[in-house]
């Protein structure tokens, strides 16, 4: 048999880490490289070696060829895996591999170069009579031109895309201009190719796809299918394995056609075949991904095949050890991508400092993820921070499982989308498997009322109190705080008569009194109403409390100025004390500051990529003034007001942080 002795790895997160953890398995050396910014990342502390190749920008880190080779060759590498995204389907990239003497672990160049293109990939099905949707392909002139032939709604798509990146629904014909700009802006960013093309946009679809693996053989089989229908911005946020949609006939022939595919290409290592699924469980394919999919270890959970493991095999010249009738699918699996974002402002990302991870603590999960609790979520990249995977007998085993462990998922400091899942996945439309690709855009304003009105349901005298014993409860010489600051009580002594506290909970204010106690028991006063309140168990970030013989638990974390996080009941209050000692004056000066309607200051870290406006441009209110990148997204800056921009204070590809003034207005003069 065929071995590799060393892999580089050229990716980060969480695939990074999954491919490390497999080669160890294998007894494989792995070599890791990062960005400056990925210096506290997982998958540099875990492999054998670590190579910082450049600082931000993806042109100068994990999409430089010479510099990924350059470290390959240094370290004595035979292989590289390149995980999904960035070069992963880079024809030039396993080219470049190949002429220095470097196995790469995906497919050869010729069929990553045909299928890696959407519309090349779209002529060489058509080849094989498998189904598929009508398109229009040419220039920005031709597609505005022909776009009516197959009739509105219609998707536009960036050629060279994948992950859901370079995707519009366009429903009007006079939106189409406008929409081809941007999709060929985004598809230049990402891919570094502009081509964009239009396929008909089918209503209501299923998103459903079939893990396919071949070697270099002309040995293809198929791992079964996933279903990928619910999704954000065409991005997937729950998969399951086996699609509880097809019928056995279905996933039939779905399987052979995937497999057909991949012979006719002759396929050597693992990849996908997408498909859309009407109503009627007609299928069409949709494009094919030459890599290893973010949603693969749902198909690992329930064939029991290590898909990286089969992909090294394969790689490294080796027959195809799976017999398709030897392939089973066994029980359920349900994946989660948990997300640094606001579900309820339209999935905004929200990168930052995590105050407190934990990670769910229940038997039979799997947790697939490239962070640690003191990894900072970065805007440079996508917002996910891990995926988080059960299998159980049945769907509805798997779906209590999960939500047994997204109950147990503890992040504070940021926003996550976990909430959110927990309701999407006690939803009707998800058990009565009532789903299609359009779930986020038709039921996302309810789920987020729904968690707003659950959240409101939690008594607000009840994380008021919980913070409040826990950080009483705090010993001054084991444990002063996230940054080790002493409050204010902690420097002069707590219990003197009715001693009060002054504290924000949420937007509003409050006073606190605290009339009395002994050991482990408190009387509060909130505006008012008197409460007896317990401390029952106490740890660290955890406290289990009564209040009037009612028990609680909760989840505290702290950040440096000030502001903690109490968590009970799956939801997060934000509180900030008075009487604890400021950490940074100027943080403290700007908060207190605020902002008005004169100026407007970046929402989160990122990069300029468009300036809609210039000094002197009188704005309305709603106005787009430019755009910043972060995470992966576009995010519209829009005017607070009617006004005359008085100075662009940024320029184009100038990297912001969340408190870069952007714009500063001077008003209309009449």
């Amino acid at each position: 048999m065929n071995l590799i002795h060393k892999i580089l790895v050229a990716n980060r997160g969480e695939i990074a880490v999954r491919v490390i953890r497999t080669a160890r398995k294998l007894a494989i050396k792995t070599v890791a490289i990062y960005s400056e910014v990925d210096a506290d990342s997982l998958h540099v502390t875990l492999a054998d070696e670590a190579w910082c190749i450049g600082k931000v920008e993806l042109a100068e880190t994990y999409l430089s060829i010479p510099k990924i080779l350059e470290v390959a060759m240094k370290t004595g590498c035979d292989a590289i895996h390149p995980g999904y995204g960035f070069l992963a389907e880079n024809p030039l990239f396993v080219s470049a591999c190949i002429e220095a003497n470097i196995i790469f672990i995906g497919p050869r160049p010729e069929a990553m170069k045909i299928m890696g293109n959407k519309i090349e990939a779209r002529a060489f099905v058509k080849t094989i009579n498998i189904p598929m949707t009508e398109g229009v392909t040419g220039t920005r002139e031709e597609l505005e031109k022909r776009a009516h032939q197959i009739g509105f709604p219609v998707l536009l798509k960036a050629a060279a895309g994948g992950g859901g990146k370079g995707m519009r629904i366009v429903y009007e014909e006079n939106e189409l201009a406008e929409a081809i700009e941007a999709t060929s802006r985004q598809a230049k960013a990402y891919f570094g190719d502009e081509t964009v093309y239009i396929e008909k946009f089918i209503d209501a679809p299923r998103h459903i796809e079939v893990q396919i693996i071949g070697d270099n053989f002309g040995n293809v089989v198929h791992l079964y299918e996933r279903e990928c229908s619910i999704q954000r911005r065409y991005q997937k946020i729950i998969e399951e394995s086996p699609s509880p949609t097809l019928t056995p006939e279905v996933r039939n022939k779905m399987g052979t056609a995937a497999v057909a595919i991949g012979k006719a290409i002759g396929y050597n290592n693992a990849g996908t075949i997408e498909f859309l699924v009407d109503k009627e469980l007609n299928f069409y394919f949709l494009e094919m991904n030459t890599r290893i999919q973010v949603e693969h270890p749902v198909t690992e959970m329930v064939t029991g095949i290590d898909i990286v493991e089969e992909q090294i095999h394969v790689a490294a010249g080796n027959k195809l050890r799976l017999k398709q009738e030897e392939i089973c699918q066994h029980g359920h699996a349900i994946e989660c991508r948990i997300y640094a974002e606001d579900p309820a402002n339209n999935f905004q990302p929200s990168p930052g400092k995590m105050t407190l991870y934990k990670e769910p603590e229940v038997q039979g999960i799997r947790i697939d993820t490239g962070i640690t609790s003191g990894t900072e979520i970065k805007s440079s990249f996508d917002p996910m921070i891990c995926k988080l995977i059960v299998c159980a007998k049945d769907r509805h085993d798997a779906s209590q499982a999960m939500l047994m462990a997204l109950d147990d998922y503890i992040i504070h400091g940021i926003n996550t989308n976990i909430t959110y899942l927990v309701k999407l996945l006690q939803s009707d439309a998800f058990t009565t498997n009532s789903i299609t690709t359009k779930f986020c855009d038709e039921h996302t304003a309810a789920l987020t009322e729904a968690i707003r009105e659950d959240k409101m349901e939690i008594p607000t005298h009840v994380p008021i109190i919980g913070y409040l014993v826990y950080s009483m409860k705090r010993n001054l010489n084991t444990e002063t705080g996230y940054f080790g600051r002493p409050n204010l009580w902690e420097t002069i002594g707590y219990w003197r008569n009715r001693m009060s506290i002054r504290l924000q909970f949420e937007e509003e204010d409050f006073t606190v009194y605290i009339p009395g106690h002994s050991i482990n028991h408190y009387l509060f006063d909130i505006r008012g109403k008197q409460y007896h309140a317990s401390l029952v168990n106490y740890s660290s970030h955890r406290i289990d409390f009564t209040i009037d013989h009612h028990h609680y638990t909760g989840w505290v974390s702290e950040d440096s100025e000030n502001h903690a996080y109490f968590s009970t009941g799956g939801h997060i209050f934000r509180l900030k004390r008075y009487d604890i000692l400021t950490e940074s004056v100027t943080a403290s000066l700007y908060e207190s500051a605020g902002q008005d309607s004169n100026h407007v200051t970046s929402p989160m870290p990122g990069k300029v990529i468009r300036l809609q406006v210039n000094a002197g441009d009188q704005v309305k209110k709603g106005d787009v003034m430019l755009i910043i990148e972060a995470m992966k997204m576009e995010n519209l800056i829009i005017s607070p007001r009617d006004a005359v921009v008085k100075s662009i204070n940024v320029a184009v590809n100038e990297r912001v942080e969340s408190t870069t003034m952007l714009v500063e207005f001077e008003d209309l003069k009449i």
